[in-house]
């Protein structure tokens, strides 16, 4: 059984016998190093196994030794986009995004798990489930207010999509809402989005208290270091929780020994950012919403709704938000995901470059998150400024495909979403996440997922995919001299079983149906905070 480890008190590390995989270092299998050498924290040496013997020897202080048997090691991974709190309530509490979930049957079995939570859950002042997706169920339609009502009489109960921008709530929690059905995007359903939605989760901030939120952390935390995650990126928001939980989600970060970067998503918020530390107003700050509820903006209407979705900020509050960003050090950024959205945010980006000049931009490392829908002159601006695209190749991996969700929402327009060759090419900085709770923690599955896209020509090569999800992130956070495994680099690394065998380059086998690698150790700044076993 897997379980966190307390992490290892010894100055110095050696580990020796295995493979060592950097990707910034290309080169054949034959030619990797097998041993390493960590102290104080960075990695001091690389070479082979008579040399990892004779690190093991010098020193006043005995090291750890690990032997690898064999193991393969990568720098550990960085989360672009994660969620922790929620993470953390998906993982202990009601989760409907398993297959069970994903059956035509999912509408009942959704109102069963949730009458099955609300018995085992006598107390709890609110029910909370996520991950709900009708897209294959035979009802074609999400829980109703009254079917969350029928399924557990009397309680306050909220069930978010799977893409977290719309929610289903009962009647005893609708009712504390003040106005809410005036508010746009409520429904007489009980599904509620936009102005609606985050009333609700305004109001969830007083039924759930820091206790809870903060256990919900610690579990989050616990299980990326498990996934070999050692940084992640919080993208908290007023819409999704209270500041509050920025010091909750910190101190569950160094209680388990992750490095967490946060960042607050709210418009022109620049003295709010001074008062939080934040890296940067960025991260959920919404231009629009997402295709599966559709809320994503787009120019044309969506296949199977005659909607364009929602667009929450103008090109001109684009334009202001870079602007009072850059000039106050801070990161600046925006969630955009349909075409329109990111039209809208380009140009604003544009318009702040003509004001203060593109090496001015550049030099805060701006941020967008998803970029699903970009149009070729955005990819080119985006390149030209060094915005880093925070995306989640597991979108495509779930929802791409000609008979995936996109296409259903799309039409043939699926093509053009998640480009990630195009923006690779184009010199725009890639950092991989998952986006979690709406996809699951699972790096491997995302950099695999990024290497087999439903587009074969927006795929990228497996050790391009790799560095995007570990030294990407790093340097998403302007964390420079981590994700690598080089010498004097931050020890950030993770030890990998890999039972589908390793290609010419030294990385995991990942075609289809192949096993992925699993954990054996992670390390963050030389220190383990997990091991298996």
């Amino acid at each position: 059984m897997d379980h966190a480890a307390p992490r290892s008190r010894a100055r110095r590390t050696v580990l020796r016998g295995g493979r060592v995989l950097d990707p910034g270092t290309p080169g054949p299998l034959a030619a990797r190093p097998t041993a390493l050498a960590v102290e104080d924290g960075r990695v001091v040496a690389l070479g082979d196994d008579d040399a990892a013997q004779a690190w093991a020897g010098t020193g006043d202080e005995a090291p750890e030794v690990v032997d690898l048997r064999g193991a393969l090691v990568t720098p550990a991974f960085v989360d672009s986009h994660v969620h922790t709190v929620r993470t953390g309530f998906a993982l202990t509490g009601l989760d409907l995004s398993g297959p069970s979930y994903a059956a035509a049957s999912g509408l009942e079995d959704v109102l069963d798990a949730l009458a099955r939570h609300a018995a085992r859950h006598p107390d709890d002042a609110v029910l909370v489930g996520q991950g709900w997706d009708e897209t294959p169920w035979r009802a074609g339609r999400p829980p109703t207010g009254d079917e969350l009502e029928r399924a557990a009489p009397g309680r306050r109960t909220y069930l978010t999509r799977v893409d977290s921008h719309s929610s289903v709530v009962s009647p005893a929690l609708a009712s504390l809402v003040p106005g809410l059905t005036d508010l746009q995007g409520w429904s007489p359903d009980g599904r509620v989005e936009r102005d609606a939605h985050h009333a609700v989760r305004h109001t969830l901030e007083g039924l759930i208290g820091d206790a809870e939120r903060l256990d919900a952390a610690r579990a989050a935390c616990h299980a990326m270091a498990a996934a070999g995650i050692a940084g992640f990126h919080e993208n908290a928001a007023p819409h999704i929780g209270p500041e509050s939980e920025i010091s909750l989600v910190r101190r569950a970060a160094e209680d388990v020994g992750l490095a967490a970067t946060v960042y607050w998503g709210e418009l022109m918020a620049v003295e709010t950012a001074a008062r939080l530390g934040v890296a940067g107003l960025a991260g959920d700050l919404v231009a629009d919403g997402a295709f599966g509820s559709r809320t994503a903006a787009l120019g044309t209407s969506y296949a199977d709704a005659a909607t364009c979705g929602h667009a929450y900020v103008s090109a001109e509050q684009v334009h202001q938000h870079v602007v009072a960003c850059t000039r106050a050090g801070l990161q600046a950024g925006f969630h955009c995901i349909g075409d329109a959205a990111l039209d809208a945010v380009g140009e604003g980006f544009a318009a702040a470059a003509a004001e203060l000049g593109d090496e001015a931009v550049r030099a805060r490392r701006h941020r967008l998150e998803h970029v699903e829908m970009p149009s070729p002159s955005t990819v080119a601006l985006l390149g030209r400024l060094g915005v880093t695209a925070s995306v989640q190749p597991m979108f495509d991996g779930l929802w791409g495909g000609p008979s995936g969700m996109y296409a259903a929402r799309l039409g043939e327009r699926w093509r053009a979403t998640n480009p990630f060759r195009d923006l690779a090419e184009a010199g725009v900085p890639l950092a991989f996440g998952s986006d979690s709770p709406v996809t699951a923690l699972g790096p491997w599955a995302a950099v695999r997922a990024a290497v087999h896209h439903h587009v074969p020509e927006q795929g990228l090569a497996p050790l391009a995919a790799l560095g995007a999800h570990t030294r990407g992130g790093w340097l998403a956070a302007a964390q420079d001299h981590r994700g690598r495994l080089a010498r004097g680099w931050v020890a950030d690394l993770a030890v990998w079983e890999t039972p589908a065998g390793l290609d010419a380059d030294g990385v995991p086998v990942l075609e289809a149906g192949a096993a992925l690698p699993r954990l054996l150790r992670t390390l963050v700044a030389g220190r383990t905070v997990h091991q298996a076993g």
